[in-house]
């Protein structure tokens, strides 16, 4: 899964409008206009899409934070260092308002059946022996599953 697609996924799966998806990345302080969100959010195969850059998509994932969470005391993030899919998995966690009984739901209606301390080890540092990483198709199936929980409501 892109940075693209993931954008793709959570501007349809909520149904936001082009000024929520431009008023969550100004609550992390990035300036985008309407045209970047459009060319990032088109299919890769199309002639105006723009590849989404790692630091852009993060600083979405906190926008996001803000936009469902409200402001933290500590204020935004800072991004990381090499952005990969276990951080998007705990951002994601983390704007959803997500417990470990919700995650293991989502993975359960896309198809793939994970136990807490198996879902538990996306959110550990990499450092940890139990950390386990968290890969496309699994990140593919958890959006999977947001997206049939959505359709349901």
């Amino acid at each position: 899964m892109t940075n693209n697609d993931l954008l793709f996924k959570i501007h349809t799966i909520f149904d936001y409008t082009t000024e929520e998806m431009l008023e969550i990345f100004s609550l992390a302080n990035q300036k985008v206009t309407a045209e970047q969100l459009n060319a990032w959010i088109l299919k890769s195969e199309e002639e105006t899409s723009e590849p989404l850059d790692d630091k852009s998509l993060e600083t979405f994932l906190n926008g996001y934070i803000v936009f469902k969470r409200g402001p933290s005391e500590k204020g935004l993030p800072a991004l990381s260092v090499k952005l990969n899919n276990n951080i998007i998995l705990t951002k994601l966690k983390i704007a959803l308002n997500l417990k470990a009984e919700d995650l293991i739901a989502h993975f359960q209606i896309a198809g793939l059946e994970l136990s807490k301390h198996e879902i538990s080890a996306f959110f550990r540092k990499p450092a940890n022996k139990h950390y386990k990483k968290c890969t496309a198709q699994t990140l593919a199936c958890f959006m999977k599953g947001v997206t049939l929980k959505n359709s349901t409501k």
